[in-house]
């Protein structure tokens, strides 16, 4: 092994500490959205603005992200990713404090927005850090470890957050106004230890990216050469286009399913289980995307990565077909059952968005993390469908979000013409390493 492909990999290997991250805090979002909702005494769409703050901040930070990553580089660029979202983690405790659902929404807005930084650098870094051929096996075994992390924290904030009973909304109702505040303010500071500790561990990984030397890549953020293109220019590429709405389709489907999950779960005719309970077969679903990515990362060394995606696309969709018509523990596990086939839908619509873009690459990144906005939007829309015809039916949303990327991996991904010239006249040295 040369000095270049030892640095190369250790770099992967810190890289992927940073995807754990975020992948963690993300998922605790799916925790606190029943919690809160037992809170405040929310409707699901009230509720739902937790999404809708958060995956929103990837659409009004993205840009402003891809400037830092263009003015700073990529090493500087996930450090001030992570000192935003510990400074977002720290924002819960006052929240907590005072009881007050705005100020958990403006906490969850500055902990996206540095999560949108960490995403807009982190995930073309690794997508360029080697060998392009294999470049969405490696974004597969980075998201791997962004997906462990989405398996332990619904597990970890379950059992911190949701450990105690929580009271119904008539049961709120029925407390005299003093006791309801004891209430909601012992309720709201469940999530104070969690965030803590959260921002000291982020604070942490920042002075250490900060004292690590990633190996310096000659693509266009690193040059500055991005400038050169414009928005428009990149979307003339029609598999980039395609792949915007692939990754807000995506996104919002995937959070949309977490979204909901406890609370399909403990429904009577579903799970019959209890909130805290619910939460562990959520970990289950995050998990099915872990093991997913780790055996797509072997699979996509020799299977086509268009052909894997539209199988696995459809697979999903016949899935939450399935959960929607049945009841009991066919539709428990066969939702649960999801997350396996979510797996490598990301790194595979990211990597064939970005394909063959050159000196283009950075600008199609960011908006294909802008995005991630999906996550945002969806959710809410089901939300709405949720609150007038019921959970179990509200789920075609996403299952036509799932129709969409099976279109995008058979079709919608390949690459016109025009992109290839692009790609021979201004590819990037890295891209040829």
């Amino acid at each position: 092994m040369n000095k270049s492909s030892a640095s190369q990999r250790v770099a992967l290997g810190v890289i992927t500490t940073i995807f754990f991250m975020w992948g963690f805090i993300t998922v605790l979002n799916d925790v606190l959205i029943p919690h809160l909702k037992s809170v405040f005494t929310l409707n699901y769409a009230e509720a739902m603005l937790v999404q809708f703050i958060f995956f929103g901040a990837y659409f009004v930070m993205s840009l402003p992200a891809g400037r830092v990553v263009a003015r700073f580089g990529y090493r500087d660029g996930i450090v001030i990713g992570l000192i935003i979202t510990g400074i977002g983690a720290l924002m819960f405790i006052p929240a907590a404090r005072m009881v007050s659902y705005p100020l958990f929404l403006g906490a969850f807005f500055v902990l996206a927005s540095g999560i949108t930084l960490l995403q807009v650098a982190a995930n073309p870094y690794v997508s360029l850090l080697g060998d392009p051929r294999y470049a969405s096996s490696r974004l597969n075994l980075a998201q791997a470890l962004n997906s462990l992390g989405t398996t332990l924290a619904p597990k970890i904030g379950g059992l911190l957050i949701l450990s105690s009973a929580v009271l119904g909304a008539s049961e709120l109702a029925a407390l005299a106004p003093a006791e309801r505040a004891v209430y909601q303010l012992q309720q709201a500071q469940n999530v104070t230890g969690p965030y803590l500790l959260l921002a000291g561990v982020l604070f942490a990984l920042a002075a250490g990216v900060w004292l690590f030397r990633l190996p310096p890549l000659t693509e266009a953020t690193a040059r500055g050469d991005n400038q050169i293109h414009s928005f428009a220019e990149v979307l003339r590429h029609r598999h980039v286009l395609n792949g915007i709405i692939g990754i807000f389709l995506y996104v919002g489907a995937e959070v949309a399913i977490g979204s909901f999950l406890i609370s399909y779960l403990a429904m009577p005719d579903i799970g019959n289980i209890s909130a805290s309970v619910a939460a562990g077969y959520v970990s289950l679903y995050w998990g099915g995307a872990m093991i997913g990515r780790f055996v797509g990362f072997a699979l996509l060394r020799v299977v086509d990565a268009r052909l894997l995606l539209g199988l696995f696309a459809g697979v999903a969709s016949a899935l939450l077909l399935l959960t929607m018509i049945s009841s009991g523990q066919i539709a428990l596990w066969s939702i649960i059952a999801i997350g396996l086939f979510n797996s490598i839908m990301f790194p595979n619509i990211f990597t064939l968005g970005i394909d063959r873009l050159g000196t283009m690459t950075d600008k199609a990144a960011s908006l294909l993390i802008m995005a991630i906005v999906g996550g945002a939007i969806v959710p809410l829309l089901q939300g709405l469908l949720a609150d007038h015809i019921g959970v179990q039916h509200a789920f075609v949303l996403p299952l036509l979000c799932y129709l969409y990327i099976v279109w995008y991996g058979f079709r919608g991904s390949k690459v016109d013409d025009h992109a290839a010239l692009l790609a021979a006249v201004s590819r990037s040295p890295v891209a040829t390493h």
